[in-house]
C-alpha cells in the first residue's frame, strides 16, 4: 500500500487565502477553485466583481490539472500547436492556463484553478495560493 500526503481543510483554507490576497494586491476579480487529486472540489470563491463565467471555468481549470498532474496551459499550448484532436480527451475542459497542480513529496495532492484576469495573472494567484502551503 502507497502511503501519500493529502489536502487538509487547514491547507485548503490556507491557499484560498493566500490566493484572494494575491488577487486583492492587484485588484484582480477573481473566481478560485481548490480541488483533490481526482478532481472533487474542496473550495470555491468568487470574489466581487468576477465576471459569472469564471465560476464555470476556474473549477474546470483545477479539474484538469488535477487529474491531468500539469498546469492546464500544457494542455492550452498542444492545442494551440496544431493539436487540436486534444480537444476530445474525456474529463477535462478547462484546457486555458490558470490551473496549477499542489505537489507534495513528488505526489499530485490536488490543484488550484483561478478565472478571471489574463490567463498568466491567473496561473500566478494559483501559484500564489500553492506557495503559501510551504511544501
Amino acid at each position: 500500500m502507497i502511503s501519500r500526503p493529502a489536502l487538509t481543510l487547514v491547507d485548503v483554507k490556507r491557499i484560498a487565502s493566500a490566493c484572494e490576497q494575491e488577487a486583492a494586491a492587484h485588484q484582480w476579480a477573481v473566481s478560485i477553485a481548490i480541488v483533490d487529486d481526482g478532481g472533487h472540489l474542496l473550495w470555491f470563491q468568487r470574489l466581487d466583481g468576477a465576471a459569472p463565467v469564471s465560476a464555470h471555468i476556474a473549477p474546470a481549470k483545477a479539474k484538469t490539472a488535477a487529474l491531468g498532474r500539469r498546469e492546464s496551459r500544457i494542455y492550452e499550448e498542444l492545442i494551440n500547436g496544431g493539436r487540436v484532436s486534444f480537444l476530445s480527451a474525456p474529463e477535462i475542459d478547462g484546457l486555458l492556463e490558470g490551473g496549477v497542480p499542489v505537489m507534495a513529496e513528488g505526489h499530485c495532492i490536488g490543484a488550484v484553478g483561478v478565472s478571471g484576469v489574463k490567463s498568466s495573472e491567473d496561473a500566478q494567484i494559483a501559484k500564489a495560493g500553492i506557495a503559501a502551503l510551504g511544501a
